[in-house]
């Protein structure tokens, strides 16, 4: 899985933005016209070009979708050298979860917020707390602090059925523009992007949907009007929309959100291991030293936590160290981890991948190992993640 550079896509303004007109011609009286113009030009128009059924579906997403999708806006307070309070604020978007007032969004539009506003699509301007947090996936969930609006809940969809190709509709703030409706496809699926906390985030979508700053937390759509994504990146050397957009799945969003409102915090699985990446130049340097490197790659475990999962289930780390020029001194004699539930491991950013995509914390997995050049299995019932693991 190839790790992509990205552009968190919340906007935070400086100043406000105007439109300007262009120049007015010299004011003139109206020319007189006949009753029969007069008229003509009382009548709406009808709509010469019939509308296409995709184009239907599209204009009804934003009719049914476009009430449940909501602006943030988050404002703190930073200080500069001479210590003077300088006001900061950012806007993103979001969406209405359910109707107890829980709305979903990006972890990194509300990170390091002091005040929170939510803008409703009537209007409504509604102070938000934050009830739970996920830096990893970079998602968060907020609730209202009045919820005698009207709310429209988004449901969502099932993102595992999704294909490249198929037609998606994004619904945001992009540069403050609340309400804004763009539309594209799924350009590919499965890619991997870094989190707000360095870790990497899994199963990305990845759409041509213009995403713009501001879109950040607002949803992705199918055309039923279920959200597949919660947009979350772009890819771009100028800061707006090249093409190139990320969501996060709504299967992470189902895994993550339930958690998040009932705990505050998501419990990543946790195997307790310490390992090393090896690439192939590294292996046959190692190879070169009567170390037992398996073919097929996989990941060298050099330490395991004491009473964690691993070392509970029999996972050896480290029996000695080697002194290499390039590399300073390295411990080997460790077991490879090649596999975890029949998925195969390469290396840290997998294993990663693997733990928080298919397993949960309590799971009971198969770890497939080499050990001095002999495959085996073991099994490890997954602990949680302590915060300051890597």
């Amino acid at each position: 899985m190839k790790h992509i550079g990205y552009v968190l896509v919340a906007t935070f303004l400086s100043s406000a933005c105007r439109l300007i007109a262009p120049e007015e011609a010299p004011l003139r009286p109206p020319e007189p016209q006949p009753a029969a113009a007069r008229v003509a030009a009382l009548t709406p128009a009808v709509p010469t070009t019939p509308v296409s059924e995709v184009e239907a579906q599209v204009m009804r997403i934003y009719e049914e979708a476009g009430p449940g999708v909501v602006n943030i806006t988050s404002r703190s307070l930073s200080y500069d050298y001479f210590m003077n309070a300088i006001p900061q604020e950012g806007s993103g978007s979001g969406f209405v979860y359910d109707q107890a007032g829980h709305v979903v969004t990006n972890f990194h539009v509300i990170e390091g917020a002091q005040e929170l506003d939510v803008t409703l699509s009537n209007g409504d301007v509604v102070q938000a707390r934050v009830v739970g947090a996920d830096p990893s996936n970079d998602l968060a969930v907020l609730r209202l602090g009045d919820t005698s609006s009207a709310l429209r809940p988004i449901p969502l969809g099932d993102s595992r059925t999704l294909r490249v190709g198929r037609f998606v509709v994004a619904i945001g703030n992009p540069f403050g523009l609340g309400g804004s409706l763009t539309m594209g496809v799924v350009s590919s699926l499965g890619r991997v992007i870094e989190s707000r906390d360095n870790r990497f985030i899994g199963e990305i979508i990845q759409t041509d949907a213009p995403i713009n700053p501001g879109n950040s937390g607002g949803p992705l759509l199918d055309l039923e009007g279920h959200v597949v994504g919660v947009n979350t990146a772009i890819f771009s050397p100028s800061g707006a929309s090249a093409g190139i957009g990320f969501a996060i799945p709504a299967s992470t969003v189902d895994r993550v959100v339930p958690e998040l409102i009932a705990r505050g915090r998501y419990r990543h699985p946790w195997l307790g291991v310490q390992t090393l990446d090896v690439a192939p130049a590294f292996a046959a340097i190692l190879a070169r030293n009567n170390e037992r490197v398996p073919k097929e790659g996989g990941l060298m475990v050099y330490r395991t936590v004491s009473g964690g999962p691993a070392d509970e289930a029999g996972i050896r780390g480290a029996q000695r160290t080697l002194r290499f020029r390039r590399y300073g001194d390295v411990p080997v004699g460790g077991d490879f981890i090649t596999a975890i539930g029949g998925e195969r491991v390469t290396d840290q950013k997998t294993l990663n991948i693997v733990l928080d995509t298919r397993t949960r914390v309590g799971d009971r997995v198969s770890v497939s190992l080499v050990r001095d050049g002999r495959e085996m299995t073991v099994n490890a019932v997954l602990g949680e993640r302590p915060e300051q693991a890597r």
